[in-house]
């Protein structure tokens, strides 16, 4: 999905237990980015800390960063989250920790099952942000306690780097390392320091689905700011698909995952980074996975919405890719924000075109219908929704098409808001194309809300299409009233 480690909205500083910090600065991105986002935060380093008697060293990064490192003192580091990178990262980043190889799965070319996990049409699909656990304070137990997992069939976790070409950790303090407490814990026991005990939201995501044993978790690679390295993995697929399989299949945590995502933006087209490989790497990086992990394995793969004649749904051969694939999710959001910010206002996630939208195919339904004229199945392909809204400031029209002055101020980040938050701070006063917006005082928001998700869910039910997705959990109210509208549109 686009946001960036592609869509997160992260806080500045993450731990209470500062002991310097600098004045807050302001990082945005460069002019020839778009999207682009732009964020504050504050700067915090040389911190100790101590945890359950074992003192912890950790290198944070805001989204747009390289993952964390962890061992000794604590240095923060947070640093305004553009598309640009926001910066320069002031160590190496973390390898890939040692891994043990399991044995190899049949490896001929195979396609996978016709019917995916979950019941056809059906599929509710959540992306969780790994550094959702730091600011935001999202953390699996919050998946239950919203009512949220009762209502999934997937979760997508986000996100796993490329670096090298190589599938390697994205956060491992996060994803493996942080000890949850009993209250904290998806199943109310603490984590142990015992050798070898897996701990972070792996641990916690083997125990959510302990107790929903349905739910399918996938690991998810990629995004806005970690896709570069899929240049080097479409030079040798193989190669990236067996670092893959080396890592997802690791002991410590193989059990905790039925799938993997492919989350590249974009293949032969530019996003943060512009990629070349031509316009069959996306299928060759797609088939080196299905031949390593075998039939019985998830994959899947986050791609383009983009709709429009010779965009970037057009230079690639996903197609083909997508045949071997479990489930696909186009990007149908962000297709409009203060990234542009002058305007013209406009919703980011319009189901179908409306009089004055911006771009001609920047809207879900041209995506959907260019997919099925390449040959997509429609029960691959979900629905993609934003639990947030993007907006501007600076805007005197209240129907969308208006000039603006830039960005709305947002909680975590400028021009981004929310669900939970907008739907009190800047109730939405219309729909257009199948969404709704608001203006409130000078600032115009664009976003989805439980209405406009049910009508959602009816088109993706009269198209045939496999369910819906979302990013990302922590967006919703703490009840799921976005989530529950999913669950509820599709039957």
């Amino acid at each position: 999905m686009k946001k960036s480690l592609r869509r997160a909205l992260w806080a500045g500083a993450i731990v209470a237990m500062a002991s310097a910090a600098v004045p807050m600065v302001q990082a945005s991105a460069a002019a020839a980015c778009a999207p682009a986002w732009s964020s504050t935060a504050v700067y915090t380093k040389d911190m100790t800390a101590s945890q359950n008697g074992h003192n912890y060293t950790a290198k944070w990064w805001t989204q747009n960063e390289s993952p964390a490192t962890h061992s000794g003192q604590w240095d923060v580091w947070a640093d305004g989250g553009a598309c640009s990178g926001g910066g320069t990262d002031p160590t190496t980043p973390p390898t890939t920790p040692p891994v043990t190889p399991s044995d190899t799965p049949p490896t001929p070319p195979t396609t996978p099952p016709t019917q995916p996990p979950g019941s056809s049409g059906k599929n509710v699909v959540g992306y969780f942000a790994e550094w959702g656990v730091y600011g935001r304070n999202y953390h699996v137990k919050n998946i239950v306690t919203s009512g949220s997992a009762s209502k999934l069939t997937h979760i997508l976790y986000a996100f796993g780097n490329t670096t090298g070409g190589q599938c390697s950790i994205g956060d491992s303090y996060a994803d493996y390392d942080r000890a949850y407490t009993a209250a904290e814990s998806v199943d109310g026991v603490a984590d142990t320091w015992d050798n070898g005990a897996l701990r972070g939201s792996f641990n916690q995501l083997r125990k959510l689905k302990k107790a929903y044993p349905n739910i399918k978790v996938i690991w998810s690679f990629g995004g806005w700011t970690w896709s570069g390295g899929f240049t080097q993995a479409a030079a040798n697929p193989t190669g990236f698909a067996n670092s893959c399989y080396n890592l997802i299949k690791d002991s410590r945590w193989a059990d905790v995952f039925d799938g993997i995502d492919i989350d590249w933006e974009y293949p032969n087209a530019c996003g943060l980074s512009c990629d070349t490989s031509g316009p069959d790497a996306y299928n060759k990086v797609i088939s080196a996975l299905r031949t390593k992990f075998g039939n019985n394995f998830l994959i899947t793969s986050a791609i383009s919405a983009d709709g429009s004649n010779g965009g970037k749904l057009d230079a690639a051969d996903y197609a083909s890719g997508i045949a071997k694939l479990n489930l696909v999710f186009p990007m149908t959001y962000d297709y409009y924000g203060a990234f542009s910010p002058q305007g013209p206002t406009a919703p980011h996630s319009p189901l179908t075109s409306y009089s004055g939208i911006p771009t001609q195919g920047f809207w879900s339904d041209a995506a959907i219908q260019k997919l099925k004229s390449k040959g997509v199945p429609s029960s691959k392909m979900l629905l993609g929704i934003g639990f947030y809204g993007r907006g501007w400031t600076g805007v005197t029209q209240t129907a969308p098409g208006g000039t603006a002055t830039g960005a709305a101020p947002g909680t975590y980040e400028a021009g981004i808001e929310d669900y939970k938050v907008l739907k009190n701070s800047c109730p939405a006063t219309g729909t257009v194309g199948g969404t709704a917006y608001a203006k409130c005082g000078s600032n115009w928001w664009g976003y989805d809300t439980p209405a406009t998700i049910g009508g959602k869910m009816t088109y993706a039910k009269q198209q045939g299409l496999g369910g819906a997705f979302f990013w990302e959990f922590s967006g919703d109210t703490s009840n799921g009233e976005l989530i529950t509208a999913i669950k509820n549109g599709l039957g």
